[in-house]
């Protein structure tokens, strides 16, 4: 992965938006209720810049990012989590992968989103239209990976993962997801916060849930007046008294890299490998969907990769 440079040469500001960007969790309600708060301003601006999205686009697809990684906040070891959506309307669908190092990637299948008119709100339901939510959880010590499905409802990337842990775990959760933009369409503060119920809690915990989740500030605009996670989350949940468990690593991650791609080509079918061989046009450009990044094969390299499989 070659990430775009959003800082310029400024080190400082770099190092400051790092510490920044990280996912918090804690218990609520005597441990009634387990939550996470991830503040991923650098990550979204990382993704935009890469991926080279407008504002409705780095929308989108950064509520994705910001789901992935607070969902990845319950994975451990090797285990990994993608988000896909296929629908019916203008975005077509994305894809959102994280794991347990709190790495995040993905993509949008329609880039630029086409708009008819000019935007009058951040409602995205028309962009979705219908169509499904899957998520597949790729767990280390499991001997196949577990895949949960449900219908788009909402519209909205946080109300229909909210519907699909009521259908597929039965688990009362709430999610809030904020990107903030100042006039020009830059993004200056982006964040969310998941909750969730646990097992044998009182339906007193979950109506006191959803009465906190209807007054919660937009996160991405605290952010983005440089309210720090730890108070924002204290002052938010202080009548529930909030106990903070730790924080993590969160990032805009791809491992792909030049040879993984060769790779790739290698196991094309001979009739296709001989195709570019032969005809090109050179340099053979591939692009890595999930982080943008382009990668460069020369006539000289196609060529020893296709004497390689005829060997």
């Amino acid at each position: 992965m070659i990430k775009k440079k959003i800082f310029r040469d400024s080190l400082k500001d770099q190092l400051r938006a790092s510490a920044r960007d990280k996912l918090y969790s804690f218990l609520l309600a005597d441990g009634d209720i387990r939550g996470g708060m991830v503040h991923g301003t650098k990550m979204i601006n990382e993704m935009r810049v890469n991926h080279e999205l407008g504002i409705l686009e780095t929308l989108v697809l950064g509520h994705g990012y910001l789901a992935g990684s607070l969902m990845g906040g319950t994975l451990k070891g090797n285990d990994r989590l993608s988000i896909q959506i296929e629908c019916s309307g203008p975005i077509k669908g994305l894809t959102v992968e994280t794991n347990a190092f709190g790495e995040v990637r993905g993509f949008l299948k329609n880039v630029p989103i086409p708009v008819d008119k000019p935007l009058e709100d951040f409602n995205l339901s028309p962009f979705f239209g219908a169509g499904f939510l899957t998520i597949t959880k790729y767990l280390e010590d499991a001997k196949q990976p577990f895949s949960g499905k449900v219908m788009i409802e909402h519209g909205s990337i946080a109300k229909d993962l909210v519907n699909y842990y009521l259908q597929s775990e039965q688990i009362p959760s709430s999610l809030n997801l904020s990107i903030q933009f100042d006039k020009q369409g830059s993004v200056i503060g982006a964040g969310g916060i998941f909750l969730q119920v646990m097992p044998g809690a009182g339906e007193k915990t979950v109506e006191n849930l959803e009465k906190l989740v209807f007054e919660l500030p937009s996160i991405g605009e605290m952010f983005s007046k440089g309210i720090e996670s730890v108070a924002l989350m204290s002052a938010v949940f202080k009548d529930l008294s909030p106990e903070f468990l730790g924080d993590y690593r969160i990032e805009f991650m791809c491992h792909c890299s030049k040879d993984r791609i060769k790779d790739t080509l290698r196991i094309l079918p001979d009739a296709d490998l001989k195709e570019i061989h032969d005809n090109g046009p050179f340099p053979v450009e591939i692009r890595c969907h999930n982080c943008n990044t382009s990668f460069q094969f020369s006539e000289m390299d196609i060529r020893k990769i296709y004497h390689l499989n005829l060997a």
